[in-house]
């Protein structure tokens, strides 16, 4: 009995102390976050690719696929961008060129004023995407589990996917109807929209993992609103997992909110992106029905 008394002031005196040191003013911390998206090639047409072949094209796309991060964040704001330095030469290939503009620039979260800012460039115009906070309903869940010298809790919600988010579009799945109607539709007008051909879930499960050693209300991308520091997330066909920490760094980084490119909205933002692919299949499609097969 004598022991459990003297060790709980040490333990509250500890927790106060921890406690304290993120109530500070200029308090900040780094997470570095490594993530991945896999990729269903089958779903793609891959399904007469050799497995040789296979692992051929998602070594090529690896650079595109596995990404990492840093979050920088303070009590209130965070900035959540690419570690560039570790970027392949060359990125993704030239292949990739479409798929890259649905993905963000370095994003900033406020989150006294629920507020998102991400830069975004889009066939080279310049664009700041501007909106509220996504807030998700999280359901608190008792499991754990240690994320290297953190102990996390489970929490799941039910995420709205965005239209454009290129790691959870697919193929859509054909019915018998829809192939016979497609076997019989010309093979020039098939190829005037692209797009037609492929979809995204209208919501996906998403299951984080937070911390409250960490007590902050933040995470990596557009996660947050859990009591502890998001520490990994896995949405859809993606996981994002923190590899380091490091709290209250000597060198500390200025959070800006962003201020360049045209300000939108994310639903405006969209639109410009249908208004440019409809642009390029009129360019592309007038082109392919005029000239032929011919050169």
């Amino acid at each position: 009995m004598k022991l459990q008394t003297t060790k709980m002031p040490l333990i509250a005196f500890f927790l106060l102390i921890t406690l304290f040191s993120f109530a500070q003013k200029d308090f900040q911390g780094k997470a570095y976050y490594q993530t991945k998206t896999t990729m269903d090639l089958d779903n793609w047409g891959g399904r007469q690719l050799s497995e040789q072949q296979k692992k051929q094209i998602q070594e090529r796309m690896k650079s595109f696929l596995e990404k990492q991060y840093i979050l920088t964040f303070t009590q209130s704001e965070s900035m959540y961008k690419e570690d560039e330095k570790l970027e392949a030469p060359g990125g993704g290939g030239r292949g990739f060129g479409m798929m890259s503009s649905f993905t963000g620039g370095a994003q900033y979260k406020n989150i006294k004023e629920k507020q998102m800012l991400q830069d975004q460039e889009f066939f080279g115009k310049q664009f700041l995407v501007k909106d509220s906070l996504p807030e998700l309903k999280w359901e608190m869940g008792t499991e754990t589990k240690q994320i290297g010298q953190y102990m996390c809790f489970k929490a799941t919600a039910v995420k709205k996917v965005d239209e454009f988010d290129w790691s959870n579009m697919r193929r859509k799945e054909k019915k018998e109807d829809d192939e016979k109607k497609q076997d019989s539709t010309d093979t020039a007008e098939k190829s005037d929209d692209p797009m037609s051909e492929i979809e995204v879930p209208e919501t996906i499960t998403v299951t984080a993992w937070y911390t409250p050693q960490i007590p902050v209300n933040n995470g990596p991308g557009e996660y947050w609103g859990l009591p502890g520091l998001i520490l990994e997330v896995s949405a859809g066909r993606t996981t994002m997992l923190c590899s380091k920490i490091v709290l209250n760094p000597d060198e500390k980084d200025e959070i800006k909110k962003p201020s360049k490119g045209k300000e939108v909205t994310r639903a405006e933002y969209n639109q410009i992106v249908k208004d440019k692919m409809a642009e390029m299949r009129e360019m592309y499609g007038g082109r392919n029905r005029g000239g032929g097969r011919g050169r």
